[in-house]
């Protein structure tokens, strides 16, 4: 019993199958002859085995020792095989099929014939490489599942949801849109300025990075809020550009913003921003837009601009498009494979950007990473594919108006001599429509939404300022650049004059009475 606890493993193969081969303690034998035996595998333990000392066996031994084991077992079983696919097509070498395949397998065997010079001339071609093959496949799947030694792929992490914590106002149809204030406060504010989302952000995103001390400085209180169905926001299945027109008008009158107010239209959330100038333009005090998306399938779209409105973009990018505009039903299937899966990603990975070198350096920070797993994990908070759904099909169906009709030339009846008398003199046309300034700052090396489309939008809209950013991408001028922000406001609103500071009335009125007493006081010396 002593020298079978010393049995190796090669050894305790070898009594699987009958080789003839007597080891010590078997049957009773214990005579020094039968270890003179050879046992399988005797010369892969080198001369201390052969002196009856057994030397323990290594890594390299045992996988050396399954692998010829695992090679001689697939031989037997692919020689198994062959015999019965042999008696299975015995009765079956007269028929068409046979006939054909054997044609086809000769055609092939020469084609391959090449191959045969690597065998031994005793080898049979055919069931030679079908063993070969065979190890081949198995080496591959034990090499595959080895990696010990191997750094291990880090899984992506889930998104984390936070509690919710926004503000919520209900708006007249009964729904709940939930917002956030920055800034300073209503009675202190200069500037009120309002700013939809794009896609796949939240009311977190507003303007990323924008400090406090610079909207003090300025005197501006920015309100962002979350689209139906995204955040905290109440769905509406229903919705379109003219009722996301009219959430904005509730939502200043909920806020208690008495005067005009600007709109911001950054990406796709300039969707919101064109309806807003378009529907209720009597609030709106001015627009600025960053490198707002227009709709790539907008009718007054020369060739040239649909085809640089394309051009630059990805070619999932473009079937995500497509099928929004024919195929919608089919979004929600790779939304959920992507941001709806409840794991972090990239936003060109998620989005199907292409980016350049300023947006890639920015994207890669880890200040923009935080930011986007906070801003996407508020976007999907409800898990709800629908509104994502809703959102890309707005950006490409029928917005129900053209950026032409924000600013439209008025027209007059005019009568004969009116009409010669344009012709020899210049007349300044007049314009109806959204009449405040609108400010587009577009990065030249933009490649999420093209320069071509600025200029489709100053055509469409004559009255519109284009800032044309050279070595600027979609992202780099407007997320976390103090200095652009600054240059973004200085060009809205002037010079900043702080906010707002309401004189206390008590010091109005003592003033004037101190006034008065001084004055009476004096009169008898003069």
């Amino acid at each position: 019993m002593a020298a079978a606890t010393t049995m190796t493993w090669h050894e305790e193969l070898a009594m699987l199958v009958d080789t003839g081969v007597s080891l010590p303690g078997a049957g009773g034998d214990e005579t020094p002859a039968a270890v003179n035996v050879p046992a399988v595998g005797a010369g892969w333990y080198g001369e201390e085995e052969a002196v009856g000392v057994k030397a323990e066996e290594g890594w390299a031994q045992q996988a050396r020792g399954f692998a010829e084991s695992t090679a001689e077992m697939l031989l037997e079983l692919g020689r198994g095989l062959w015999d019965v696919g042999a008696q299975c097509l015995a009765d079956a070498e007269d028929t068409e099929f046979a006939r054909r395949l054997r044609r086809q397998a000769a055609a092939t065997g020469k084609r391959l014939s090449f191959m045969n010079e690597y065998l031994p001339e005793e080898r049979d071609p055919v069931r030679c490489w079908v063993v070969v093959a065979a190890v081949a496949f198995v080496t591959l799947l034990v090499l595959g599942g080895g990696g010990g030694d191997e750094t291990p792929v880090e899984l992506p992490k889930k998104l984390y949801i936070s509690p919710p914590s926004a503000n919520r106002t209900q708006l007249p149809d009964g729904r709940h849109l939930a917002y956030e204030e920055q800034g300073v406060s209503a009675e202190r504010a200069r500037f009120s300025l309002i700013a939809p989302h794009a896609f796949l952000s939240s009311r977190l995103a507003g303007i990323p990075g924008i400090s406090s001390s610079l909207l003090e400085e300025f005197g501006v209180r920015l309100v962002t809020y979350d689209l139906p169905g995204f955040g905290e926001s109440d769905p509406h299945p229903g919705r379109n550009l003219n009722s996301s027109a009219l959430d904005i008008l509730h939502l200043a009158n909920a806020l208690d913003i008495q005067d005009k107010f600007w709109i911001v239209g950054y990406s796709g959330g300039g969707i919101h921003a064109w309806s807003a100038l378009r529907y209720i333009p009597d609030r709106i005090a001015g627009a600025a837009m960053f490198a707002p998306v227009a709709n790539p399938y907008d009718s007054k779209m020369t060739k040239d601009e649909r085809r640089k409105t394309w051009e630059s973009w990805s070619t999932k990018r473009k079937l995500m498009h497509i099928l929004a505009r024919r195929f919608p039903s089919l979004l929600p299937f790779f939304y959920r494979r992507s941001f709806l899966s409840g794991k972090q990603g990239q936003p060109e990975n998620w989005l199907s950007l292409s980016l350049g070198k300023k947006d890639k350096t920015l994207l890669e920070g880890p200040v923009f990473q935080a930011f986007w797993e906070r801003n996407v994990a508020e976007s999907v908070r409800q898990a709800d594919a629908q509104p994502f759904v809703e959102e890309a099909v707005l950006q490409v169906s029928d917005w129900g108006f053209s950026l032409s009709d924000i600013q439209t030339q008025k027209k007059e009846d005019r009568g004969f001599f009116e009409l010669i008398k344009s012709m020899f003199n210049q007349v300044e046309r007049e314009w109806v429509g959204f009449l405040g300034p609108i400010h587009i700052w577009q990065g030249m090396d933009d490649r999420v939404v093209s320069p071509s489309v600025a200029e489709f939008v100053r055509r469409m809209v004559p009255g519109a300022t284009v800032h044309k950013l050279f070595d600027e991408g979609h992202f780099s001028y407007f997320c976390f650049c103090d200095e652009c922000h600054r240059q973004i406001f200085s060009t809205l609103f002037g010079i900043p004059q702080g906010p707002i500071n309401p004189v206390p009335e008590s010091s109005e009125v003592v003033v004037p009475e101190i006034a008065e007493e001084t004055v009476t006081e004096q009169e008898p010396e003069n």
